[in-house]
């Protein structure tokens, strides 16, 4: 079993569904910034495990962990999301719903957990660009426009029921990191508005417009 990492809380947002976040890049941390921003209840953040990196290969935190700590949430660091102490703990902090930015794949035990379900915040405007860097893609295909989609997860990658989504032009000269940028305030906008307490119903766990 591997030991799963527990950074404890100094104080706790106490507005609104009880939330956990998973993420790991900067692109996340915008999200969860506009989730605390807006008074959400944030208890609970899933992010890689601290890796060596640089070429002093020095141990570094992800930039959600840094800005989780920095705010007094706690933070879970599995290695694995089938371990059995792992899913116990996550248990344990009893989500009305989760979010995903930027993460890695979730088995079912995971995604499943939540009575709200688990929602995703993926860059592209699906059912384009399903699976990693779609961002990336969009660009390297000269497509003039991409966007943003939250959706509920289900089994296959970037499937199930679309949420909400928003449009956004790409310029004739703009490189995949200025659309990245964008994307990353664009999306955590969207999210904002995905889970706004009065568009869910908390008995059925689906948006309500």
């Amino acid at each position: 079993m591997t030991e799963t990492k527990i950074t404890q809380p100094a104080t706790v947002l106490m507005s609104g569904p009880r939330i956990v976040f998973m993420g790991t890049p900067a692109f996340a941390v915008a999200s969860l910034d506009a989730l605390v921003q807006a008074g959400f209840n944030v208890v609970a953040v899933i992010t890689a495990p601290d890796r060596p990196a640089g070429r002093g290969m020095t141990v570094q935190q992800s930039a959600v962990k840094l800005y989780a700590v920095a705010h007094g949430i706690p933070v879970l660091q599995p290695e694995k999301l089938k371990d059995p102490l792992f899913i116990e703990t996550l248990k344990q902090f009893h989500a009305d719903i989760q979010v995903v930015v930027a993460f890695r794949m979730l088995p079912e035990v995971v995604w499943n957990m939540p009575p709200m379900g688990t929602i995703n915040v993926h860059g592209s405007l699906l059912p384009q660009y399903r699976g990693a860097a779609p961002i990336n893609w969009a660009v390297i295909n000269g497509e003039q426009e991409t966007g943003v989609t939250t959706f509920k997860l289900q089994h296959a990658i970037d499937t199930g029921n679309i949420l909400l989504q928003e449009r956004m032009q790409i310029g004739e000269n703009e490189t995949a990191g200025e659309v990245h940028d964008r994307m990353m305030l664009l999306g955590a906008q969207l999210l904002v508005q995905t889970i706004f307490p009065a568009q869910w119903d908390p008995k059925l766990g689906i948006h309500v417009t």
